[in-house]
C-alpha cells in the first residue's frame, strides 16, 4: 500500500506540472503566440506542434493524476519531452537557462510512472469491474 500511495503522490505531482504547462499554451499564450513561439525556437510544424504539446500535456497530465490509460500516457508525455529536449533544450546544456533538466526529469518520470503507477487508479477500477473472460 505505501508503494501505490508514493505512486499515487508521484502522479500527481508530475500531473501538475504538465497540467500547468499545457493550460500556459492554452490560456497565457494562447495557442498562435505558443506556435509563434515554437517557430522560433526552430520546432518543426509549430502550430501542429503547440496544438499536440498542449493537448498532451493539459490531457495527459490529468490522466496521469486519475491513473487512466497509463502506458499510453506516460509514452506520449515522455515523447513530448523528448522532443522539447532534443529540439530546444540540448543545446542548453543540462543546467542553466534553457537547460535540459526539468523536461528530462518530466519525461523520465512520466514513463515511469506510465508503467509504474501503482494500483489506486482509474485503470485498475476498470480491470475490476470487467467480467472474467470465459
Amino acid at each position: 500500500m505505501v508503494r501505490d500511495v508514493a505512486a499515487l503522490i508521484g502522479r500527481i505531482g508530475v500531473g501538475v506540472v504538465f497540467i500547468a504547462h499545457g493550460w500556459q499554451k492554452f490560456t497565457e499564450w494562447g495557442l498562435d503566440g505558443t506556435a509563434q513561439a515554437f517557430q522560433g525556437m526552430g520546432v518543426p510544424l509549430p502550430t501542429l506542434s503547440a496544438w499536440f504539446a498542449a493537448i498532451v500535456e493539459l490531457a495527459g497530465g490529468a490522466l496521469l493524476i486519475a491513473g487512466a490509460a497509463l502506458p499510453v500516457v506516460g509514452v506520449l508525455l515522455a515523447l513530448d519531452m523528448l522532443g522539447a529536449l532534443i529540439i530546444v533544450h540540448l543545446p542548453n546544456g543540462l543546467l542553466g537557462q534553457g537547460g535540459y533538466e526539468l523536461v528530462l526529469a518530466l519525461g523520465v518520470a512520466a514513463l515511469a510512472l506510465g508503467f509504474n503507477g501503482g494500483s489506486l487508479t482509474v485503470d485498475r477500477l476498470i480491470r475490476r469491474k470487467q467480467p472474467a473472460a470465459a
